[in-house]
């Protein structure tokens, strides 16, 4: 059973996919329910989430998709991310056309080797990884890296990183880590207690220390194309 609210803002959401092919922003969902917080809003999104109403797609803050409408039928459309299935032996990705041992993989957007910037909005264009560079059983997908906070590391300003599908990081991990559901950045991770530690690899940038509930994994970093 849903609450009121929980109803209408799966209502709106539905109406915005059905409508845009993608879900509206928090602040959009806010307004619409008329609540003073996007803290509100998560929760609703939680709630709906638990209940099996709605998924969360792992490699972008606004990426929501309907499962199934209050009725109990299933949704009729949602947002579907354009992904490649990582190096499964029931399901091989499909090379490149002019790279044989290549495969194509969505160029998501940018991540931010920086100061956080606002997160994996769609699909730029694709970009041809080598196979040996995706690890099996995954997804994959790729974003152009914008800042230097991760010279260190070797990740430049214009790098475009490949990123294994994950909810769940090791300590010293590169990822790209969901900062308050609203923006993405690329970091190496650390947890102490419950709080998560984004490390930059960079001495100009200070390590930025949040409380565990405030950051979701969204990838870690497999890979990485420079174009000279």
């Amino acid at each position: 059973m849903l609450t009121k609210k929980q109803r209408d803002l799966l209502e709106f959401i539905h109406k915005r996919l059905q409508r845009d092919g993608v879900p509206p922003s928090f602040d959009e969902m806010k307004d619409a329910l008329d609540l003073r917080s996007k803290s509100g809003i998560h929760r609703l999104i939680t709630a709906l989430e638990e209940r099996g109403f709605i998924r969360r797609l792992a490699h972008r803050a606004r990426a929501i998709e309907i499962v199934k409408l209050p009725d109990g039928g299933p949704a009729s459309s949602g947002f579907q991310p354009r992904v490649i299935e990582g190096d499964k032996s029931d399901a091989p990705q499909q090379p490149a056309n002019d790279q044989p041992n290549a495969f194509d993989l969505p160029v998501m957007g940018q991540i931010a080797a920086g100061v956080p910037i606002e997160a994996i909005s769609h699909v730029h264009h694709h970009v041809a990884v080598p196979g040996q560079m995706l690890k099996s059983g995954g997804q994959h997908y790729a974003l152009e890296v914008k800042g230097d906070s991760m010279i260190d590391a070797g990740i430049n300003n214009g790098d475009v990183v490949i990123i294994r599908e994950s909810q769940t990081a090791d300590n010293g991990d590169i990822v790209v880590a969901l900062v308050e559901e609203q923006e993405a950045t690329l970091k190496k991770y650390n947890r102490n207690g419950g709080s998560i530690e984004l490390i930059a690899a960079n001495p100009a940038y200070e390590t930025r220390v949040l409380p565990a509930d405030k950051v979701r994994v969204q990838g870690r970093l497999v890979g990485l194309i420079r174009n000279y």
